[in-house]
């Protein structure tokens, strides 16, 4: 596990582009085998990382169709197997980072709707709460409100160049949370800004 520490200067929010790697399709039956997520703060980047790898959960195990996929993709299922921490002491440690980040945590997905249950379910199953709450913003529906495009058509490569970013999707967890957190924030940037009350 690492993590970088986050400046102690505070601000509105702090985006969290977060990434998770699992063995099947829900938490519980199945496992979160890696997490990573970093923060972005408008004006100031990547302010904080942090990354950990999961011991799988007891009784738990992969589900068939996930399992095909991490064999066609070895490379990423070695790294996200390397050095697993227990969730009972790994979970708690990225609920204080979330809180230790220079403003509320906002989690940011591509899309939310996947990578919030899980990270929602551990946090709640190992701390009993979560940072978010349940602010978790949803890079898809963002696009949609730029875009004007429809939903179902809200994908990367319908995306305008100029918020791909210019790395490689690995399907390691801190790249691919990079990556996201990177795109975010050009998408955020074309966000109209609301016009300041007159006096």
């Amino acid at each position: 596990m690492t993590a970088a520490a986050a400046p102690e200067t505070d601000t509105a929010e702090a985006y969290v582009s977060t990434d998770v790697e699992t063995d099947g399709p829900i938490p519980g039956p199945h496992s979160m085998l890696s997490l990573a997520s970093a923060a972005f703060v408008p004006g100031r980047g990547m302010v904080s990382s942090f990354t950990v790898n999961l011991e799988t959960l007891p009784g738990a195990a992969g589900h068939p169709d996930t399992l095909r996929f991490w064999a066609d993709n070895p490379q990423a299922w070695a790294a996200s197997r390397k050095d697993p921490q227990a969730p009972e002491t790994a979970i708690p440690r990225y609920a204080d980072w979330l809180k230790a980040l220079p403003g509320k945590p906002v989690f940011v997905g591509y899309p939310a709707a996947w990578d919030f249950s899980w990270v929602y379910w551990y946090l709640v199953r190992f701390t009993g709460d979560s940072p978010f709450s349940h602010a978790a913003l949803d890079m898809k529906s963002l696009a949609m409100g730029l875009t004007g495009r429809p939903f179902r058509e809200c994908t990367k490569r319908n995306f305008p160049l100029r918020w791909i970013p210019d790395r490689v999707h690995t399907h390691e967890a801190l790249d691919d949370a990079l990556e996201q957190g990177e795109m975010f924030m050009r998408m955020l940037e074309e966000l109209p800004r609301p016009s300041r009350p007159r006096r």
